[in-house]
């Protein structure tokens, strides 16, 4: 599922969205598309992308792709998954994660410092810890390192989204969503570890929010709209500007 984009097209991409409104261009998971994504990037920047990058992964990076992408990079929105070497191995299958994920985000705290304006942050780097059903213990063990490293140099996003995919055969624990026991559990594990900085996600009901590709729109969100879709990507301008050749639901 996918198409292949030039970098140019992919830089009108990129237009598009800012012409549309978003703040920042959202890179999810592009490690793999490095040099293409800095390339279309660069274009974009002369054509006149003014908003900020994010850098949007699993954290499972090299230390020398941080620093190639952190003079482009406005956030780091890494994930820290789990330190647990088991849930890496079985769950992740990367037995390497936990190292690997630890040195990526010291690395991008290094090179992309907090920096704030009128209280807010407009620099950084965003730790994101998803809480797993069945695994606090796991979660207070990731929690504990961040307060140790990064505490003061990052921000925490404690979040609560774990959503089964339906259809899917998982086994227990995962088979099921948080409980709000679990989310209590996990939210009095910042105060006991005395982290007070960043942000927490109220517990999600159900799996109305997950994406489905296969759709025109695959988020049913009322507050997202398409500015581009792999199957149709007629959709792309070459100057970036406003959609208005788009309409209803095949926009």
């Amino acid at each position: 599922m996918g198409a292949e984009l030039s970098e140019s097209e992919l830089a009108g991409v990129f237009l598009q969205l800012q012409a549309e409104g978003a703040e920042n261009v959202n890179i999810v998971t592009g490690t793999q598309f490095v040099p293409g994504i800095l390339a279309a990037l660069a274009e974009a920047r002369t054509r006149g992308l003014s908003v900020p990058m994010v850098w949007n992964s699993s954290g499972y990076e090299t230390e020398e792709t941080v620093l190639r992408l952190a003079p482009h990079v406005g956030f780091f929105l890494p994930d820290l998954k789990s330190l647990d070497p088991a849930i890496a191995r079985d769950h992740l299958h990367a037995a390497d994660y936990p190292e690997r994920c630890r040195r990526a985000l010291l690395a991008m705290a290094d090179a992309r410092p907090l920096r704030w304006k009128d209280g807010a942050p407009v620099e950084g780097t965003i730790v994101r810890h998803l809480v797993l059903p069945g695994c606090i213990p796991q979660t207070r063990v990731a929690l504990a390192w961040y307060r140790e490293n990064l505490h003061g140099r990052a921000l925490l996003s404690l979040m609560f989204q774990y959503t089964p995919i339906p259809g899917r055969l998982l086994l227990s624990p995962f088979d099921r969503m948080i409980t709000r026991h679990e989310h209590a559990s996990a939210l009095g594990l910042l105060e006991e570890l005395g982290i007070d900085d960043g942000f927490y996600q109220e517990p999600v009901p159900d799996s109305a929010w997950l994406p489905d590709f296969e759709r025109p729109r695959p988020f049913s969100s009322e507050l997202s709209r398409m500015v581009w879709h792999w199957r149709d990507g007629t959709s792309i301008r070459p100057d970036g500007g406003p959609l208005e050749t788009l309409t209803g639901e095949d926009s």
